[in-house]
């Protein structure tokens, strides 16, 4: 069963490759199918293999597979082999396990997607390039793993591309890791110096035969540092919070089984250069994890979106695993490892079913309740919980606390640094889960921001009514004075209108005997004088009737302005007291007094919302995980000798360079009950701050925690600002420096050449008077040198 290794990474290899030529054409959910089944298969073959090493010796229990020679340059001759050892094989185990459980879930997941299969293939390929990374018998080849990785990540976490955070988040990863590359690929050249070869076999024999203790030290730290950007440790670390912007079954894949742990894996594989390199420098690498878990611990009580918790969490994690590297307890690492790829994939698929159900919302504080909607993935998701807070007999209490012990034998400075992150830890995932799965439903609540936004709706309204009133009052005032100037008009008018008729009656009066003809004219004068009399006392009177009716309608107005301005400050006070609110806790929604109708629209759509659990393609991977993160602590026991697995199974891959742990039976259950009991104190505060409300959370919640201490803003301001002057500078330099020194070379050779090509025509009479001129020279320094 040993020969069939290489089916291991063809599985999903061969499913990329037929994604990419018939994925488009095979379509949902077939492609997503196809990649599933590549996984199964190299998962059985995995476990084919596993059973064939089983049956061999301890001693006995390497398989070596070449396949092809790949690079034959001089003495550097690399061949594309296979590793199968109990190292790699275990973490082929759970990569090609939890990865095929991923793939299933990821079918629900991305349903409807419109790059359903591109999405298949890029999984399938990450894959293949991670088991490509593990199994590869020498470090060129888990280099080009190494490289697939980082090229696969950045396409599945910038897979919404359109989404400029979602394409960015993809650069920072891969920018990111080439920082740790450059320390890998010196590591490399490094290697090939001392042992003459790159395959892990011959570096090992040689690390063991005994090896310069600057150069051992020299490659530690350089793959450390490679190990520091894959596996997210400080400062290279922040790349993978901002990995969750890919669709959640990529922050489980890379999170938990894959790309972040392969720092560790590297650092383990090497165990023997790590223990002829000098004493500081495992120090180093346990004191820089202990830092980042601890760090990483700080910011994660603060996040509000789920998958961020995780994102952090998993950094603390990883930092939990290079503390064991650093003590020696590389079997701890191993162990952790393990059991982090069982919950931790638990925790983010069951965070991606959460955001399935919520309508893609990723904020914990708009959940609550959801366990009596979603009980599958609430009873799942609190089995991870209970796994990763430490709570026994769960398994992450198992392989955390025996990393614990290593930590207070190598240096009891660690062990605190390490059991304050446990409370941490089991604080923050407590506050997850309680959060989301706890105390009342608050999907359909106005958040603050909406109540401030109805707020400053209505006092625009408000401030708007002021002025229309302002605008009103104005046109009253005018229609005052207008009708008090229509009143003058009007007597002017009258007066000049009676005159007309006192003029038209004396006039029919003095006509005494005139004719029929002109007494008639005349009295038809007096008669329309008599109208325009009429008519203008008709208009004075309409005149002086209109000022009253003008003083009301002003009266009005300013009554309006007002009570318009009084409503406006009231409504600004509303405002202003929204905007100063600390917001609507847990056990209480924002207060939307006032503005109920104001709210945004998506208020009323959330009130509709139901939640639903999802499909049995996302739940049964689930249940699954939820299975192995209850029982995988069976794996590696502290009781006797028999029950650690792990440690005999690793054995022949650890070349003798575990740890030894120095301490008692007692001593190792004192510390265990300080570990448990550390864990109920995280979850105690939780369960008060979040479930009873009696602690205020606000003085755990603090800015700098929510703000990540800042750094990931300081590398932002400076890589946008002074970097970025720093790097276009050396380009300069480059370009005029080293680049003119190369064509200056290049210029004056050309120059030479163009002189030199003189003396070259090509006509035979030249080169003959050439030859006899200097033949002349020769036998004329030949004669003056004679003795005669």
């Amino acid at each position: 069963m040993l020969d069939i290794i290489w089916l291991i990474p063809a599985f999903p290899l061969a499913g990329a490759v037929l994604l990419l030529l018939l994925g488009k054409r095979l379509g949902e959910p077939l492609a997503g199918w196809l990649a599933t089944f590549a996984m199964g298969g190299s998962f059985v073959a995995a476990v084919l293999v596993f059973i064939g090493l089983l049956d061999r010796e301890s001693e006995a229990r390497v398989a070596h597979q070449v396949l092809f020679t790949w690079v034959p340059v001089g003495d550097l001759s690399v061949d594309v082999g296979f590793l199968a050892d109990p190292l790699a094989i275990t973490m082929t185990l759970f990569i090609t396990g939890v990865g095929a459980l991923i793939h299933l879930y990821s079918i629900g997941y991305m349903h409807g997607d419109p790059g359903f299969h591109r999405f298949f293939l890029y999984l399938n390929l990450f894959a293949f390039s991670m088991l490509v990374l593990v199994l590869g018998d020498n470090m060129l080849l888990t280099f080009l793993g190494w490289e697939g990785v980082g090229a696969c990540s950045y396409l599945l976490i910038s897979f919404w591309f359109t989404d400029d955070k979602n394409a960015t988040a993809g650069k920072k990863a891969f920018v990111t890791n080439r920082i740790g590359d450059f320390g890998f690929m010196l590591a490399m050249f490094l290697v090939f110096v001392t042992f003459g070869s790159l395959n892990y076999l011959d570096v090992i024999e040689g690390a063991e035969l005994g090896m310069v203790e600057t150069t051992a030290t020299a490659i530690t730290l350089l793959l450390f540092v490679g190990a520091m950007g894959k596996s997210a440790q400080f400062p290279l670390y922040l790349w993978l919070p901002d990995a969750m912007a890919g669709p959640t079954p990529v922050s489980a894949l890379i999170h938990a089984a894959t790309m972040v742990t392969s720092g560790i894996y590297l650092l383990t594989r090497m165990n023997p250069v790590i223990a002829e390199s000098a004493d500081w420098v495992p120090t180093t690498v346990a004191w820089v994890g202990v830092f980042t878990a601890l760090f990483a611990a700080t910011i994660a009580i603060a996040q509000n979106d789920i998958k961020k918790v995780l994102a952090y969490s998993t950094v603390s994690q990883l930092g939990f695993m290079f503390l064991a590297v650093g003590t020696g307890a590389y079997v701890a690492a191993i162990f952790h490892m393990v059991t982090h790829a069982f919950f931790k994939a638990l925790l983010f698929l069951g965070s991606g079913s959460v955001i399935h159900g919520m309508h893609e919302d990723q904020d914990m504080r708009h959940y609550g309740g959801l366990r009596k909607f979603m009980p599958i993935t609430a009873a799942t998701f609190i089995l991870g919980w209970l796994a990763i807070a430490g709570v026994p007999p769960f398994s992450g209490f198992w392989s955390k606390d025996e990393i614990l012990v290593y930590a207070w034998n190598d240096s009891p400075a660690l062990w605190v640094v390490g059991i304050i992150t446990a409370v941490l830890t089991a604080f923050y995932m407590s506050r997850q889960v309680f959060m989301t799965f706890f105390g009342r439903y608050r999907y359909a609540d106005p958040t603050l921001e909406e109540v401030v936004e109805a707020w400053a709706a209505k006092e625009e309204k408000a401030q708007a009514r002021v002025a229309a009133a302002a605008e009103q009052a104005a046109t009253a005032r005018a229609a005052i004075d207008e009708a008090r100037g229509g009143i003058a008009g009007a007597e002017s008018a009258l007066a000049e209108a009676r005159a007309e008729l006192a003029a038209a009656e004396s006039a029919l009066t003095d006509a005494g005997d005139a004719d029929e003809k002109e007494l008639k004219k005349l009295q038809k004068a007096v008669d329309k004088a008599t109208k325009s009399v009429e008519k203008a006392e008709a208009a004075h009177a309409d005149a002086v009737a209109a000022v009253p009716a003008a003083e009301a309608t002003a009266e009005a107005a300013e009554a309006e302005i007002a009570t318009a301005r009084r409503d406006a400050e009231l409504v600004g006070a509303g405002a202003g007291k929204a905007a100063t609110a600390s917001g609507g806790s847990l056990f209480a929604p924002a207060d939307a007094t006032g503005v109920e109708d104001d709210l945004p629209h998506d208020v009323e759509h959330r009130r509709h919302h139901h939640p639903h659990e999802s499909p049995w393609m996302m739940t049964l991977p689930l249940v699954v995980l939820a299975v192995l993160s209850a029982v995988a602590g069976f794996l590696n026991l502290p009781f006797t000798k028999w029950w650690h697995h792990l440690e005999h199974w690793l054995e022949p891959s650890l070349h003798g360079n575990e740890a030894h742990l120095d301490l008692s039976g007692s001593m190792k259950w004192i510390l265990a009950f300080v570990a448990m009991g550390g864990a109920a104190i995280g979850i105690t505060v939780a369960a008060l701050t979040y479930l009873k409300g009696r602690l205020d959370a606000r003085v755990f919640e603090q800015r700098p925690f929510a703000q990540g201490w800042w750094y990931d803003q300081a590398v932002s301001a400076f890589m946008g600002g002074p970097g970025r002057v720093l790097f276009q500078r050396t380009a300069d330099a480059d370009r005029v420096v080293v680049d003119g020194m190369v064509n200056g070379v290049a210029g004056g050779v050309g120059v030479v050449g163009t002189q030199v090509r003189r003396l070259q025509p090509g006509l035979v009479r030249v080169y003959a008077l050439t030859v006899a001129l200097g033949a002349a020279l020769l036998l004329a320094w030949f004669l003056l040198r004679a003795d005669f």
